[in-house]
């Protein structure tokens, strides 16, 4: 039994299988899961049978991708990238659940119905890596600021000052995966949603939430601008490092591994 800090890992009568997931890995597990958040977190098979049928037709639509306009493709990639991220963390939870016992929390919540980007990168984008960075980056540069410019406005610096870490870490992690130097394109990317997210908190501060566009406005006008930003400044960058070859090695690397074990302990 293990026991570490305050958090999940004080627990005295924590499992080794947990500890080592919970320390090991970038995860969070809900310690008192119930019925409405284990169903929002791995929604319904009619919702991923749905998505897997869609990633099926769009993989038949590359078929097409010389007849088909390039801004079109990478639109599908877009949602086949994020379709393909939901099942595979699906997989993952009712293996976690299965195997150790816990009940991870969800890392995507419907980003495609945002209606903020404040909505979109808070609540509904790689919620993990949210949690991850709000203890680390975002409340130390709120409470430095907080005595320069005050709790009101405290946020704005912060939330800046998180998106500007986010950048350099996805440039590492590309760079990691390429081996290819990097250009800034990621950088920019994440700078430029950080200053849009804290002009947009700090228009609410100021107007007070009395105004707003409603939601069919709000929400294609959010993905739209996370779309077109993505377009222009993330995908070309992703997408020189050739991330479907590279991880098709890894998994190939990863099942020769595997492999290799299996006939170890066989033979």
């Amino acid at each position: 039994m293990f026991a570490f800090g305050n958090g999940p890992l004080s627990d005295p009568s924590l499992p080794l299988s947990r500890f080592l997931a919970l320390s090991c890995l970038p995860i969070k597990f809900q310690q008192s899961p119930n019925f409405e958040t284990s169903q929002k977190g791995l929604k319904s098979m009619w919702n991923y049978a749905l998505k897997g049928f869609l990633i099926c037709l769009f993989l038949k639509v590359y078929d097409y991708s010389d007849y088909i306009h390039p801004k079109v493709i990478w639109v599908v990639y877009s949602f086949h990238i994020y379709f393909g991220l939901e099942i595979i963390l699906a997989v993952l939870g009712g293996l976690a659940r299965a195997i150790l016992g816990i009940e991870l929390e969800p890392q995507f919540d419907e980003p495609y119905l945002s209606t903020s980007l404040q909505e979109f990168w808070g609540r509904r984008w790689n919620l993990m890596v949210t949690r991850i960075l709000h203890p680390t980056i975002y409340d130390p540069i709120l409470n430095a600021t907080t005595a320069i410019v005050g709790r009101k406005w405290a946020s704005l610096p912060a939330i800046f000052g998180t998106f500007m870490v986010s950048g350099l870490m996805h440039e590492l992690i590309f760079f990691y995966m390429g081996r290819v130097r990097p250009d800034g394109g990621i950088t920019w990317f994440f700078l430029l949603h950080g200053a849009s997210l804290t002009i947009e908190v700090a228009i609410k501060k100021v107007i007070k939430r009395k105004w707003c566009f409603p939601w069919i406005i709000s929400g294609p006008l959010t993905i739209g601008f996370v779309m077109v930003t993505s377009f222009w400044l993330f995908f070309p960058e992703f997408l020189r490092y050739n991330p479907l070859e590279r991880a098709l090695e890894e998994y190939a690397a990863i099942g020769g591994f595997v492999k290799d074990v299996y006939k170890t302990l066989t033979f």
